[in-house]
């Protein structure tokens, strides 16, 4: 071999001194200047390939994540696979195609994918005398659960209170209110967070229209998920038989009350009595 100069590369943290070969005896590795789009649950490939074509199964393969400290995500040396230090969420996901490592191919493989799998990967190839990696940048897209529509109440002027959630969407959803005649209504309160499941969403609103349809509508890209509720009179009726009754047991109350505080001049020694009674008997008007 031909040597012309020493090379110097940073690789994964660690400063690596190699002799620069002469043009015809390097090779550039190449992975993918768009990102990658994988769908949560499904299988997808990384790119990785050397240029010029040429052999790497004599090479060491590696890849890795740079953006997590248990970064080993695949290795391959000495003509097999060595994963005793790969992380933990990779076991039983990876595989390399020893047939195309023959031909320069050293893509891998990553089953079952999931929202922790996003992030940037370097594909790393090494011979006895050079070596060059590449980045592969994947994202992530996850369809969440349906969401859940439910009533929480009613406000101060009798106004329908209602609550949507989703889950397990990524990247961040687009999320919408619509009335029965398709006009967007607004949230009043919004929660998002975010874990290793992806995006979970929580939207409210206040509605007034009774016998119409709700609409609760979560989007993402070409996906669309989507609840209806429809506001009957009956729901509203309960709110006014729920004032009602409230303003009855005050009003009670109020004369309970005054009942016992004249009682309990005129007969003291009977008071525990009428206030037994009366405990009864508010809580069984409510």
């Amino acid at each position: 071999l031909k040597f012309n100069m020493l090379a110097v590369q940073l690789i994964g943290g660690s400063l690596l001194i190699r002799p620069a070969l002469s043009f015809t005896e390097q090779y550039e590795v190449v992975g993918s200047s768009d990102p990658v789009l994988a769908v949560s649950g499904e299988d997808v490939i990384l790119p990785c390939s050397v240029k010029p074509l040429m052999s790497v199964v004599d090479m060491r393969v590696e890849w890795f994540r740079l953006d997590l400290k248990d970064s080993v995500v695949h290795v391959y040396d000495d003509h097999v696979d060595k994963n005793t230090d790969q992380s933990q969420s990779y076991r039983g996901r990876t595989k390399l195609n020893h047939q195309e490592l023959q031909r320069g191919n050293a893509s891998l493989k990553l089953a079952s994918v999931r929202v922790s799998d996003e992030g940037r990967y370097k594909c790393f190839i090494q011979s006895k005398s050079w070596y060059d990696d590449a980045t592969v940048d994947v994202k992530v897209e996850a369809v969440g659960r349906p969401p859940v529509i439910t009533v929480d109440g009613f406000d101060h002027s009798g106004g329908l209170c209602l609550q949507c959630e989703s889950e397990g969407w990524n990247p961040e959803p687009v999320f919408e209110w619509l009335d029965s005649e398709g006009v967007s209504l607004s949230s009043e309160t919004t929660e998002t967070h975010r874990n290793t499941d992806g995006f979970s969403v929580k939207h409210t609103v206040t509605v007034y229209e009774r016998d119409s349809k709700i609409h609760c509508r979560v989007k993402l890209r070409h996906h669309m998920l989507e609840a209806v509720i429809i506001t009957t009179s009956n729901m509203f009726n309960s709110w006014r038989t729920s004032v009602i009754l409230i303003s009855v047991s005050v009003v009670l109350s109020v004369i309970a009350a005054i009942l016992i505080a004249v009682f309990a001049r005129k007969n003291r020694g009977k008071m525990l009595v009428f206030l037994i009674f009366y405990i009864f008997y508010v809580n069984t008007s409510v």
